[in-house]
């Protein structure tokens, strides 16, 4: 991560995108923070998204592209000519050209592109957070958590946290990369395709667009193998349950509008949801079919006080992680308020650093199952805590028109 001018500084962390931007836990108290979004490396290609089930370009046996006519008019409809995207217009970020209304977004899936080498070269841009987004009266923040150690998840990744995995994507800094998990999809039961992350993980908020070759992987690196091993394994095992390209992504207005630079800027609304679709056409079966599970997302969760733990989890990667391992902090949540206007934020106590960012949060729902009730959104550059959005009418709304728009698909 780049440093910033603050009490902290960052590093680049390699692999992974930083997930983490806390916020001061104490009203007044000037921090730099760094929001978890994800940062760079190189490739080419562009993820598809047209708002179709099956956007994906295929092979129609004479080396020509042949796409859905919805996806194509949708390109049209920008301007995109899909053999020069996908051989390379992508890389484009001429700012009156990069999409960025929520309606815009475009993903045309690019086969190959993401390769066991290209996944693991993804970096995570660090986002900071300024003393004036913390100062004045910010509502209720408890006191700063102590710092709970990330412990390593056990592999296989599958059978202990199936529904987690990791984004990547491209941005103008570089590819990047962040954490992301399954979840439940009302419309299709058992049978889910959507994905929970951040918001400024699909998103560069009010002064950017939409981020491009948005893909998920679940399970990734699934036998925890090390960094040295998953540089020369082929994909097939760093991506055991294949590669998912977003189809469509949606986060909240608040976050298109107000998204920013700092990591108070909008992190109450950095939430996403994406509706995925297998790089390769697959056998049918939905994302939560191949993977054996999706988490219900729970958007009436209790108040802080009557929450007695939250588990984190994700893939950090800025030092002293390489974003080749899952991880997980459990703690009783506080609260955290930036700004006395917004909703107030969970926060907890975790080391995991850059590349967790999107990463689900966890905690048992009223009928005693596991449910999803926050995502990481920012944490300070030091780490030692993380905070993230409390799920309301705002994220409900998100999700539910993402499930509605395939609803009959």
């Amino acid at each position: 991560m780049r440093p910033i001018r603050s009490p902290f500084t960052t590093r680049r962390g390699r692999n992974t995108r930083r997930g983490t931007s806390p916020v001061p836990a104490a009203v007044g108290l000037a921090v730099a923070l760094a929001l978890t979004a994800t940062a760079c490396g190189t490739g080419s290609g562009s993820a598809d998204a047209s708002g179709q089930p099956s956007a994906s370009a295929a092979d129609d046996g004479a080396g020509k592209i042949t796409i859905p006519d919805g996806l194509k008019d949708k390109l049209k409809e920008h301007g995109i000519d899909i053999d020069k995207w996908k051989n390379g217009a992508w890389k484009n970020w001429d700012k009156d050209d990069w999409l960025r209304k929520a309606e815009d977004y475009v993903n045309p899936i690019i086969e190959g592109l993401w390769d066991t080498d290209r996944m693991r070269d993804a970096d995570d841009p660090e986002k900071s957070i300024d003393a004036g987004d913390l100062s004045g009266d910010q509502g209720v923040t408890d006191p700063t958590p102590r710092a709970v150690t990330a412990r390593a998840v056990p592999p296989a990744y599958h059978s202990n946290s199936p529904e987690a995995g990791k984004v990547f994507f491209d941005a103008p800094e570089g590819t990047m990369v962040c954490s992301a998990t399954v979840v439940a999809d009302p419309a299709h039961p058992g049978k889910s395709n959507l994905v929970w992350t951040a918001g400024h993980c699909v998103h560069a908020g009010k002064k950017g667009g939409w981020y491009r070759n948005l893909a998920f992987v679940p399970s990734y690196n699934n036998a925890g193998v090390s960094s040295a091993e998953v540089e020369n394994a082929p994909r097939t095992e760093i991506a055991p349950f294949g590669v998912w390209w977003a189809d469509w992504a949606q986060t909240s207005d608040q976050w298109i509008k107000q998204g920013g630079s700092t990591g108070g800027d909008g992190a109450p609304y950095d939430f996403a949801v994406i509706h995925v679709t297998p790089e390769k056409g697959g056998s049918g079966r939905s994302l939560e079919e191949t993977v054996g599970s999706a988490l219900p997302v729970d958007f009436d969760a209790p108040a802080v006080s009557r929450v007695g733990s939250i588990t984190a989890t994700g893939y950090p990667a800025a030092a002293p992680f390489d974003g080749e391992t899952m991880y997980r902090c459990q703690d009783k949540p506080g609260r955290l308020s930036i700004v006395r206007s917004d909703p107030t934020m969970y926060r907890i106590g975790c080391t995991m650093t850059g590349g967790s960012s999107g990463g689900g949060w966890v905690t048992t729902g009223s009928d005693g199952n596991p449910a999803l009730v926050s995502n990481t959104s920012i944490g300070p550059v030091s780490s030692g805590w993380l905070a993230g959005p409390h799920l309301g009418k705002v994220a409900k709304g998100v999700y539910d028109e993402v499930s509605a728009k395939f609803a009959t698909q």
